[in-house]
């Protein structure tokens, strides 16, 4: 019996243990410690050039290899069983939006969120960079800049700061504080206060 028990135990375990959908994962994601690091380096400053932003000021989408654009190639390391046509259109795959914890089937379904949006970009310093360098913010496939998230949560987010806009699921906060402060670590933008303050609560859920 007791042998019994313990089989029954282990496999109570093993199903406990059987992993949830991740959804999407971009590279870079720093860990909870070294995000409050970085964000303890980031300068605090108030938001400047608030009346000149616009978005063609960064443009979007860069073609990557072939006749893959970045969102396509968002898509395509996002999803679950991607397929695609000869113009790199994804056609069929699954797409899992840990925003809000959502399944998606269809690529419309989908946008491709800039965590750290391009208007907020634009006001902690993006202001004074050159047009080259805001294409490569927009098209970062090398920090965790760009996901792929449910269509209407990417919209309800629209230009707002962690201060303003949080993910749906309370159980991503951290993974997303960790991903909005290695993007402005990495390029160098600053922080408000009120952005400090949200960024470093999200980091206590962790």
């Amino acid at each position: 019996m007791a042998t019994l028990l313990a089989a029954v135990a282990a496999i109570g375990v093993l199903e406990l243990a059987v992993p949830t959908p991740a959804g999407a994962t971009p590279p870079g994601i720093p860990s909870a410690a070294t995000a409050r690091s970085e964000l303890a380096t980031l300068t605090v400053a108030a938001w400047t050039h608030t009346t000149t932003y616009n978005r063609d000021l960064f443009p979007t989408w860069d073609t990557i290899s072939g006749t893959c654009d970045t969102r396509e190639t968002v898509l395509k390391r996002d999803g679950t069983g991607v397929a695609t046509n000869s113009a790199c259109t994804a056609t069929s795959g699954t797409w899992h939006s840990p925003y809000d914890g959502a399944t998606w089937t269809a690529a419309s379904d989908v946008d491709i969120d800039h965590v750290v949006t391009l208007k907020n970009a634009w006001v902690s310093g993006a202001w004074a960079w050159t047009t080259s360098k805001r294409e490569s913010f927009a098209n970062d496939l090398t920090d965790p800049q760009l996901i792929a998230v449910t269509d209407n949560i990417n919209e309800s987010k629209g230009d707002k700061s962690p201060d303003a806009w949080k993910p749906p699921l309370t159980s991503y906060y951290c993974t997303y504080a960790r991903m909005w402060v290695r993007s402005k670590y990495v390029w160098a933008l600053t922080v408000t206060s009120a952005e400090k303050t949200a960024l470093t609560s999200m980091l206590g859920t962790c």
